[in-house]
C-alpha cells in the first residue's frame, strides 16, 4: 500500500504510541498488552529499555507521514517473535498488512513468531496474508481483558 513507511522509533513516537494504546477497544482486542494502559510512567520506561535492547528491532509504521502504529521484534518468549499495533483510528485500511510485509521483506528472521487471541480476527487475517500459518495454542494472562485467554502460536518459514 502506498504511503506506509517504517522508520527508527523517536521519543516523540513513543508518546504517540502510548497514546494508541490507551484505546480500550483495542486494549481488549489486543488481549496481549500491558496491565495499565494509563501507567504512562510503566510504559516510557518499558519502551526505554526495549530500545536501549539489541535484541528489538522495534519500527515506527507512518502513512503518509502520519505515525499510525509501531512494529518489533523481541525474543521475551525465548523465540524471535513479532508484534504490530496500529492505532484504531487506522483499522480496515490494510496499514497493519502493509507494514508487516514491508517489515518481512527487511528482516531475513525465520522461523518468526507471532500470537495473537483466538479471537481477534483482524490480527490473525494480517499474519495469515503474510505467510503467518498456526502451529499451535496456548493460554496466557492476557491484561487487556483481566483473564487467562486462549491464543493461537503462529510462524513465518519462508
Amino acid at each position: 500500500m502506498g504511503g506506509v513507511e517504517l522508520r527508527e522509533v523517536t521519543a516523540q513516537d513513543v508518546l504517540a504510541f502510548f497514546e494508541h494504546q490507551r484505546d480500550p477497544v483495542a486494549a481488549r482486542m489486543a488481549a496481549f498488552t500491558v496491565g495499565d494502559p494509563s501507567d504512562r510512567a510503566a510504559f516510557l520506561v518499558r519502551w526505554a529499555r526495549d530500545l536501549a535492547d539489541d535484541r528489538v528491532v522495534a519500527r515506527t509504521v507512518l502513512f503518509d507521514g502520519e505515525v499510525v502504529g509501531h512494529l518489533a521484534r523481541s525474543a521475551r518468549s525465548g523465540r524471535p517473535e513479532v508484534t504490530c499495533w496500529i492505532d484504531p483510528a487506522h483499522w480496515g485500511r490494510g496499514l497493519a498488512t502493509a507494514a508487516l510485509a514491508l517489515y518481512l521483506d527487511r528482516d531475513p528472521t525465520r522461523p518468526l513468531y507471532a500470537r495473537a487471541a483466538v479471537d481477534n480476527v483482524g490480527s490473525l487475517r494480517v499474519l495469515a496474508k503474510c505467510g503467518f500459518v498456526a502451529v499451535g495454542e496456548d493460554v496466557s494472562f492476557a491484561a487487556g481483558r483481566g483473564r487467562d485467554v486462549e491464543g493461537f502460536v503462529l510462524r513465518l518459514d519462508r
